[in-house]
């Protein structure tokens, strides 16, 4: 075991802790997504591997047939690599930077296996035997290796069990509103919501004609779906009954520079525009047109009930879901029924805001932001696209429609609940200094600004929230 082959094997680790922080938990976040159950398993069984082999070649030198275990057990790493490569693929779309690190670790581990295995053939080749080999702190750092692993196998294990509980309602049952066999344009088709949306549709029979940035993404929709880049794409003769506009540039994942206020601003109003002159072009109008808002149109208001007759407080919040209404309301002009969607804080294991907060929660690292009397305004995201539904099937909802459940909560109850959910304290409280120092308007309006909102128009048009309560969210998702 020289020194130039145990700096390759503290490379691969380096490697290797960076792919599971950065890819398996900040930007996949596979252990709170059930189709990534089987990968997760792989996961363990080769991190107990890395756990073994870290605590025997830190440690002993291994003859006869110990050192042949040895080699069995990296055979055995060398297969389970391959059937997670497959899996991956299989199962998600990886992004490019996981493949990149990916190509390095397996040349990287290539060239430790050209080093090692002479090595323990050689050790092989001796009486069976066990020799210590306490090198300092090499043989520190290769127990700490080990043990880190171990942990992480243990953590892979349990959160695959996880997921085997975690069930998903059907998706064609939640447009059971809609009658008949109806044509659907949805924009933002791959989002958190449009996926859902669209595997609705498609599930209960619809036809649905998806807009999508980049065609790679749309693997994950379930067919039959018409895929289209352009809204020009589609003739003026076509037949469309109702249109679905959720498409727009997030906001959520980075700090509102001017740069980034722009991109979000000009996604919106650009792409609902393009809607609205889809409408008047074509021969034949849609009934309506269900366009995407947020409860950010009211502004901040601390502790005031908020329907959809509430006034609005100025700030980017509202500038942004105002603009992104009045892009909208033209269509009405054509005959078309317009509903503003002013959706509340979406929640599911798949998307949204709620998968930043699983991973710190699950490790007993969560808390309240701030205060915590801030009050958090949530939809149950399988709610949300029922209350599409409904809005679709209803002639007397139009203009603004609050997309939240109707018993809103503050900051503080909703970490309560959810470390009770998970069986995790809730008490690593964020300063709001640190917040606004860190954020600014960012964390001032979307983490430490809130909105008290109730969901009066979908209520008083009938529709029947499944989960009124976030313990029955919580329940359903978690």
């Amino acid at each position: 075991m020289t020194s130039f082959l145990w700096t390759l094997i503290a490379i691969q680790i380096v490697m290797g802790v960076f792919d599971t922080f950065y890819h398996h938990e900040l930007t996949e976040r596979l252990a709170w997504r059930p189709s990534q159950r089987y990968e997760l398993r792989l996961h363990a069984l080769r991190n107990m591997m890395y756990a073994f082999l870290f605590l025997v070649l830190g440690w002993l030198e291994v003859y006869g047939i110990w050192a042949m275990l040895i080699i069995a057990v990296l055979v055995a790493e060398v297969v389970i690599t391959l059937m997670d490569f497959v899996e991956e693929d299989m199962s998600r779309k990886l992004p490019a930077s996981e493949r990149i690190n990916h190509t390095l670790l397996a040349i990287n581990y290539g060239a430790i296996l050209v080093l090692l295995l002479p090595v323990l053939i050689g050790w092989a080749t001796m009486p069976t035997g066990i020799k210590p080999a306490y090198t300092g702190l090499l043989s520190i750092a290769a127990a700490a290796s080990a043990i880190g692993a171990a942990l992480w196998g243990v953590r892979d294990f349990l959160a695959s069990k996880r997921l085997a509980r975690m069930t998903s309602t059907p998706a064609a049952g939640l447009v059971e509103k809609l009658s008949g066999r109806q044509t659907v344009l949805v924009t933002g088709a791959t989002g958190f919501i449009g996926s859902r949306l669209v595997a609705s549709l498609t599930g209960a029979g619809h036809q649905v004609i998806a807009l999508v940035r980049n065609p790679a993404k749309a693997d994950g929709l379930p067919p039959p779906i018409t895929l289209i880049t352009s809204l020009d794409q589609i003739p003026a003769d076509s037949r469309i009954d109702t249109i679905v506009n959720l498409a727009g540039e997030p906001i959520g994942n980075g700090l509102w520079t001017e740069a980034k206020r722009r991109k979000i601003l000009e996604s919106r109003i650009n792409m609902t525009g393009d809607v609205v002159r889809l409408i008047a072009r074509l021969d034949r109008k849609p009934a309506v047109l269900v366009s995407g808002s947020a409860i950010g149109w009211y502004g901040l208001w601390q502790d005031q009930v908020l329907t959809e007759s509430a006034k609005s407080h100025a700030c980017f919040s509202h500038e942004l879901c105002d603009a992104w209404e009045n892009a909208a309301r033209p269509a009405s002009e054509h005959g078309v029924r317009v509903a503003f969607l002013r959706i509340g804080l979406v929640l599911g294991t798949d998307g949204g805001f709620i998968t930043r907060m699983l991973t710190p929660f699950e490790f007993g690292l969560g808390g309240p932001l701030g205060s915590g009397k801030q009050w958090m305004s949530w939809i149950e995201r399988d709610d949300l696209v029922r209350l599409i539904a409904h809005v679709i099937a209803t002639d007397g909802i139009a203009g603004p429609v609050n997309a939240t459940a109707p018993i809103p909560v503050t900051n503080l109850k909703f970490t309560e609940e959810l470390g009770r959910r998970l069986h995790r304290p809730a008490v690593f409280r964020i300063p709001d200094v640190l917040l606004r120092r860190v954020g600014g308007d960012f964390a001032n309006e979307l983490l430490l600004g809130g909105q008290r909102v109730l969901p009066n128009k979908a209520l008083s048009n009938g529709f029947v929230f499944r989960h009124e309560t976030l313990r029955s969210a919580f329940e359903a998702i978690l």
